[in-house]
């Protein structure tokens, strides 16, 4: 999802942290329903569901296991993101949000579009079983059926939440965009038959299902077995969402509030099933409308 900001607190090394991994006390229980949860303060111990890892050669292991993981999961999406950027900012393509594969067949361009889409999730799989050889299996990962009351309005919570503090930031840089509106970056949206609204679900749950069991699921864990602050986990974590949206130019900050209420949310409940139906209705929601106004 190198070195990192030194001064924001966070360490510049998976391995400087305390020599043993901390006490981690167990999940939480579900908030009542009604809506997000205010979140808890970031000095706090999360309530990751993690067991404590052997010290030495183990941990070094562990260390070197997270840093290999998110690589693999980092180095296509960011470079294909610096690709697209590039090719935008010198005028060689636009940023297509629907791509054209087959010119004059809009559904087989739907469906090759799917499965063009599919190998962002690769390493999902890869990051559930490492997890699960360490004994964060699926339960103790919160990965069970989405619950109404749990998770979707919860979630639902989150994302006006998340969509509230970009309004705010969008007045803060409105000045800056009006002066120079190329430093905000969105992609062509060309005519299509309003079917790929299917299109739409499909990308945001495989978005949803991939940065949230990578970021937070595998990630924010392995950092709290190996000692990390929630502070510094969730400032690792909005860094690495960011990396990878860099195609919008001065836009990727308005993703920092999103990645903050759903690792905030995972931190505080150790459930990773509400940030990933928070993050499905978020991108399903604008996808769809995007869609269906076309003219």
């Amino acid at each position: 999802m190198g070195p990192y900001c030194t001064q924001c607190g966070a360490p510049t090394s998976l391995d400087a942290s305390a020599t043993a991994p901390p006490s981690v006390a167990p999940p939480a229980e579900p908030p009542v329903a009604g809506g997000a949860p205010a979140p808890a303060s970031l000095n706090v111990t999360p309530t990751v569901s993690t067991k404590p890892l052997p010290v030495g050669p183990e941990r070094q292991s562990l260390v070197r296991e997270t840093r290999w993981v998110m690589v693999a999961f980092l180095v296509p999406v960011v470079v294909s993101a610096v690709v697209v950027f590039s090719e935008h900012a010198s005028g060689v393509a636009d940023i297509a949000r629907f791509p054209t594969y087959v010119a004059g067949h809009p559904l087989t361009n739907m469906f090759l579009g799917i499965l063009a889409y599919l190998p962002v999730a690769a390493v999902v799989p890869l990051g559930l079983y490492l997890l699960a050889r360490t004994g964060q299996d699926r339960h103790e990962l919160g990965l069970e059926p989405p619950s109404f009351t749990r998770d979707v309005i919860p979630g639902v919570g989150l994302g006006l939440a998340a969509f509230g503090v970009e309004l705010i930031l969008i007045l803060i840089v409105h000045g800056l965009l009006i002066n120079d509106p190329s430093l905000f970056l969105s992609p062509s949206i060309q005519h299509i038959p309003k079917y790929y609204v299917i299109w739409g679900l499909v990308i945001s749950a495989v978005t949803a299902v991939t940065e949230e069991v990578m970021v937070n699921g595998y990630l924010i864990t392995r950092l709290a077995q190996l000692g990390w602050s929630p502070r510094a986990s969730l400032i690792l974590s909005l860094i690495l969402r960011t990396s990878y949206h860099v195609y919008y130019g001065i836009g990727f900050i308005f993703t920092i509030p999103f990645g903050f209420f759903v690792t905030r949310s995972f931190q505080k409940h150790g459930k990773l099933m509400r940030p990933i139906v928070t993050h499905f209705l978020y991108d399903a929601v604008l996808i769809t409308i995007s869609i269906l106004t076309l003219k």
